[in-house]
């Protein structure tokens, strides 16, 4: 069964919807709030808990809605408030929380915040973004970078000052150290408090704050590629960010931040952590019950698959977690696609089952991104298809975040049952018409199938959800691990590899539950677990 109460977050599933490319339902070639509403029984067929919707707000989509210019309102093209109001009634129709994403870090430039802003040194809102004079020799103040590539400092000719930018220069930061921003930015999350939103996904949550003296970042002392932040041919993973972000300042933040939410109980936040300690920031994050409750990072949104990463990475968050809650996930609509990403570049149905079961049975809640469930690939695009900022700047070497953002499928003709149009924002990927909802719906060893199947099964298990996790065997294929909850322990056994098997200690009596179909199911006898190729094997410990 689902949980209820207030700690209905404690190992929920949150599907993420990124609207623009879900469904479109006025033939505009771009998903909307209506559409969204539209497919909200194909959501709760899943068996997912929550959704979270990716940036609706009313937006110049420099950076397709991270760059927001009204906290308070929905841009045209996704619809209006109204569409937003019968939105939230249908999924809690539908017994989904709704969680909505909140970009509190930056602005965009078009904000009549920032556009006072830079009108003057002397304004009323002259100190809500991040200003500082140039260099003597005109040079800007420090040597941050952006994430997006180059210096994370933009000159503006009014104020003849440099403003910063962790991402795009049209994305200014805002200024934290102002109590009357904070003031200004915690209303507008009261103001969809009150329309009956269910939690926050905070985008960049370790960002908020950056070091009043500007100091300059060290640089790292070994750079990995493929480590957390760092890939060789973007600058911003040469540097150890130490005073850019993740600053001290951001705790006493938070802490007003769950103030608001506790006023309006069973709300929850969860919280993007990507930094060079993002561990250890998200243990102290959660810790207690007066931050954030959950939070994730991008330690599982690398390239490393192996079991012996996933042991690693568990068990660091576990040692320092404390009362601290983490959420977990594999994909999202800012990295490659994980069925491609953990398959070598090419979709792999079996593995796909596996590295959903891994993930469904780890200790914290778990963020789903659309189209995971069909063990969508990566989508392949042309320079002259893309969009994405990011992507264009860094062509060809990285190719951007389009190719997880394609449309989501939902028949196998041309269109994928999109949109009425052919000339969508984005191109329907050919390759995933094979993969369509209507096609999976119709193979009961599908990989939807499989993902629905292992959810209702799981809302069986308090052990799989709430359980504490103890960890027995790993290598780079296997992983074996308990969670128990009360009176119910389960073993777990994931095999991402060919067949293995796993001795267990001679204190386990173990009996086999029924397992979801589609999956490839191990088997246990005499203290040994055999686990097939790509296979997995949950059994219920009884001494």
């Amino acid at each position: 069964m689902s949980k209820q109460g207030s700690d209905w977050w404690r190992g929920a599933v949150i599907y993420q919807i990124y609207p623009r490319s879900f469904m479109d339902s006025n033939g505009d070639g771009i998903g909307d709030l209506k559409g969204v509403t539209e497919k909200m029984p194909y959501i709760a067929s899943l068996g997912v808990d929550a959704i979270w919707l990716s940036p609706f707000f009313t937006s110049p989509m420099k950076d397709f809605g991270y760059d927001v210019s009204d906290y308070c309102d929905v841009d045209p093209i996704f619809g209006q408030l109204e569409d937003f109001d019968e939105l939230i009634e249908h999924a809690h129709k539908h017994n989904i929380k709704v969680i909505i994403d909140q970009v509190l870090n930056h602005s965009s430039d078009q904000h009549p915040w920032f556009k006072e802003s830079r009108s003057s040194r002397d304004n009323d809102k002259a100190d809500w973004y991040v200003w500082a004079d140039a260099k003597t020799d005109g040079t800007v103040p420090n040597n941050w970078l952006s994430v997006f590539g180059g210096p994370a400092w933009h000159w503006d000719s009014r104020r003849r000052q440099y403003y910063l930018h962790n991402f795009l220069d049209s994305q200014p930061d805002l200024n934290f150290h102002n109590p009357d921003v904070v003031d200004a930015l915690l209303d507008s999350v009261r103001f969809w408090l009150e329309r009956g939103v269910d939690g926050f996904r905070l985008d960049t949550a370790n960002y908020f704050f950056h070091d009043l003296e500007l100091r300059d970042n060290p640089p790292k002392q070994e750079i990995v590629e493929g480590s957390i932040g760092v890939s060789l041919d973007n600058p911003y993973g040469y540097q150890l960010h130490l005073y850019d972000k993740s600053r001290p300042e951001n705790i006493a933040f938070l802490k007003r931040l769950r103030a608001l939410l506790d006023e309006y109980p069973g709300t929850t936040t969860v919280g993007e952590v990507g930094c060079d300690f993002s561990l250890k920031t998200m243990a102290e994050y959660t810790q207690g019950t007066d931050k954030l409750h959950m939070c994730y990072s991008f330690d599982l949104l690398t390239h490393d698959s192996t079991m012996t990463h996933i042991h690693k990475t568990m068990s660091t968050i576990e040692e320092g977690l404390g009362t601290g809650w983490p959420c977990w996930s594999m994909s999202n609509h800012d990295v490659e696609r994980v069925a491609s990403r953990w398959n070598h570049g090419k979709a792999n149905p079996a593995k796909s089952k596996v590295f959903m079961a891994m993930l469904l049975s780890l200790r914290g809640s778990v963020c789903l991104y659309q189209g995971e469930e069909l063990g969508l690939p990566e989508a392949e695009l042309t320079f002259e298809q893309l969009v994405d900022p990011f992507g264009i700047n860094f062509w060809p070497e990285f190719k951007g975040r389009d190719g997880c953002r394609t449309p989501f499928p939902w028949t196998n003709d041309s269109k994928g049952g999109f949109s009425t149009i052919e000339n969508t924002w984005l191109p329907v990927s050919e390759a995933h018409l094979p993969l369509a909802v209507n096609v999976q719906q119709g193979d009961r060893h599908s990989v939807l199938h499989a993902y629905r199947d292992f959810l209702h099964f799981r809302k069986h298990h308090p052990a799989l959800i709430d359980g504490d996790i103890e960890f027995l065997f790993s290598d780079d294929d296997v992983l074996v691990f308990t969670r128990t909850h009360k009176e119910e322990s389960l073993i777990v056994g994931i095999n991402s590899g060919e067949q293995a098997h796993f001795t267990a200690p001679l204190s386990y009596e173990v009996r086999n539950i029924v397992m979801p179909e589609g999956l490839k199911i191990g088997e246990y006898e005499n203290h040994k677990m055999i686990l097939p190729a790509n296979s997995v094997y949950i059994g219920k410990i009884v001494s």
